[in-house]
């Protein structure tokens, strides 16, 4: 029923040439996964290698770090010269199946220019040979056969573009309910959100009613610490633009969504069509749009977000999403930075299984850098460890302030829509970043006040649907975590039983 231990992509061949165009998968697509055990994160572009021996068996020679020394570095200050001044936001697009996420991010990137008119051209050739005529922008984000021949998007991708004001990490994340595990990793990584949403007649209310995906992303988004969201009410051209069927929608979706924990003024909502390409990048022009609607377009939307804080001033912690061989001496990792910053030729630790090697190298974006910082995505090349010893759900840490990990931990959290009560013993499947990890509810330690948080009663035989606990979990193997009033970031996670995301909680407390 759980995932068996995490297998790693072994290449022994120099970095592969970058796929086409500029997607670059989080995980290698592969077979189906069954909800019972989801598949691990698994990159497939390899980093720009630093310069190193030619020799393959060549011992590691210490790499020093040029420029500034670690301690002389302002990394807020540097943050905001990177880029043209221009912050980073990490994105991602969620919702359910066949809402069209993947054709209206594809036509996004294509209308600025991310994708050529002759490979684009191409694309709908292919997907008319296909018999999928109408999937050609979907094509720009879902490369491979599978995704393709399934019109179904299966892996979590990642590209950057850019707005007036901001630097946009984006994610697409699978909205099939048999891709669910993924789409977690996915959100665990977002600032903000585009949740999209068919306004199709019937079909809005197959993804928003129970058993679609509308609302366990919304509500998955949310408790992963997820804000700011943006609705784009797709296929809006289906329904003749009306503002009818928009509002019908808004207030449906705005009801939950208040109950989800989002605030009604960090939630907007922007008609759109991905086929046609209207109100994407530029505001629409259709008369039976803009007689009812001035708004901004999805673009200027995105744009509007605000950047979060990040924590560059706290002990370096980056969640590992991949691990493969690089040719030469050592190792590449990859993972987005949660906390604080690093350098080349810094040592840090990995935590489980408590070794420390040696950054080599860093790249962000496919581009090789001295040093980068809380919220980028980044691949690590690293030496003077095993890489053996390295598995996907590894926290790399500052070596003087390192993380924890544990088998054993208390938590808050919340229950959601499930149907059999929870008890002592109750097994479960532990998402924590980029972690997947069998585990069982120890104790049930008392049930909570949802609002002030005061006890209600003690040592409860079961919880049920919608309360608020503290209870204790253990997971069959060392997990590294942190406590939530330290590092919000590594301090929530999510809990799975059969399929469904029962709950979401907070780390308060590490036993072992």
């Amino acid at each position: 029923m759980f995932p068996q231990e995490r297998s790693k992509r072994w290449a022994l061949t120099c970095p592969a040439p970058r796929r086409t165009g500029f997607w670059v998968p989080l995980r290698a697509r592969g077979r189906l996964p069954t909800t019972s055990s989801p598949r691990r994160r698994r990159g497939q572009t390899r980093p720009a290698r630093p310069a190193a021996s030619e020799d393959p068996g060549a011992v590691p020679t210490p790499v020093k770090p040029s420029g500034k020394a670690k301690q002389q570095l302002n990394v807020r200050e540097e943050l905001e010269k990177r880029q043209g001044g221009k912050p980073l936001l990490n994105l991602v697009v969620i919702g359910h199946v066949d809402a069209g996420k993947s054709t209206l991010m594809g036509h996004l990137l294509y209308l600025l220019g991310h994708v050529n008119k002759r490979t684009m051209h191409k694309y709908e050739q292919d997907s008319k040979k296909a018999g999928k005529a109408s999937f050609a922008y979907a094509w720009v984000l879902d490369e491979t056969g599978e995704e393709r021949e399934r019109g179904v998007t299966m892996d979590v991708g990642m590209t950057k573009f850019d707005t007036k004001t901001k630097v946009i990490t984006l994610m697409d994340a699978p909205g099939h309910k048999d891709f669910i595990p993924n789409m977690i990793t996915g959100a665990a990584q977002a600032d903000v959100a585009v949740l999209v949403v068919d306004a199709s007649r019937g079909e809005f209310e197959a993804g928003f009613e129970s058993g679609g995906q509308t609302r366990e992303h919304g509500l998955l988004v949310r408790s992963l610490g997820v804000t700011q969201l943006a609705v784009a009410v797709n296929k809006m051209d289906q329904v003749n633009w009306q503002q009818e069927r928009f509002q019908e929608i808004l207030t449906k979706l705005g009801h939950f969504l208040k109950q989800a924990g989002f605030k009604d003024s960090d939630v907007s909502y922007i008609p759109t069509s991905g086929l046609s390409g209207e109100n994407l990048t530029t505001r629409s022009a259709v008369p039976s749009l803009t007689s009812w609607y001035q708004g901004p377009c999805l673009l200027e939307q995105i744009d509007a977000f605000k950047p979060p804080r990040r924590s560059v001033d706290k002990p370096f912690r980056l969640c590992v999403a991949d691990v493969f061989k690089d040719q030469g001496s050592g190792f590449c990792v990859t993972g987005k930075i949660e906390a604080g910053y690093i350098q080349t030729g810094d040592r840090v630790l990995a935590m489980p299984p408590n070794e420390s090697c040696t950054v080599k190298g860093i790249t962000l974006h496919d581009e090789p850098i001295e040093w980068a910082a809380a919220g980028d995505h980044v691949s690590l090349t690293v030496t003077g460890m095993d890489i053996i010893k390295m598995n996907v759900g590894c926290v790399f840490c500052d070596m003087k302030e390192p993380i924890r990990a544990c088998t054993r931990f208390r938590a808050r959290v919340l229950l959601f829509n499930i149907e059999v009560p929870v008890t002592q013993g109750f097994p479960v499947l532990l998402h924590y970043q980029t972690v997947s990890e069998p585990a069982t509810i120890r104790k049930l330690v008392s049930i909570l006040h949802k609002s002030s948080g005061e006890v209600l009663k003690k040592k409860p035989k079961c919880l049920s649907k919608g309360q608020n606990a503290v209870v204790e979990i253990q997971t069959q193997r060392p997990v590294a975590l942190e406590l939530y009033k330290d590092f919000k970031e590594l301090g929530r996670f999510m809990l799975r039983y059969v399929g469904s995301t029962i709950a979401a909680g907070v780390v308060t407390e590490i036993r072992e």
